[in-house]
């Protein structure tokens, strides 16, 4: 283990080999912070279109929804006018039931 420590300590080509293998690493690292941020970036920007996605999709549900709602407005009303006009005549079977039966 000793003499693994002194060749790497020893000059190579007028350089100690550590300083090159620092280079190099160096360079490694700072290509993975590049890849890192590139890859930052890249999930920002997935991140915002999901998020716009989720936005536009509720929009157009809401709309959507809406449409449906006022389209179905007329036949709600219509069938509400038809439980009402029946209401209304089985009130007066009702109520002319009992002035046959009670005579008022």
């Amino acid at each position: 283990m000793g003499t693994l420590a002194l060749v790497l300590a020893a000059p190579w080509h007028g350089q100690p080999l550590y300083a090159a293998d620092t280079q190099q690493v160096g360079k490694a690292t700072r290509q993975v912070e590049s890849g890192a941020k590139s890859v930052g970036r890249g999930v920002e920007e997935t991140a915002k279109g999901v998020g716009n996605t989720v936005v536009e999709g509720a929009k157009m549900t809401g709309k959507t929804l809406q449409e449906a709602g006022q389209s179905a407005q007329p036949h709600a009303e219509q069938a509400w006018d038809q439980v009402k006009d029946g209401a209304k005549a089985a009130g007066s079977s009702v109520q002319q039931f009992f002035h046959k039966v009670f005579g008022k």
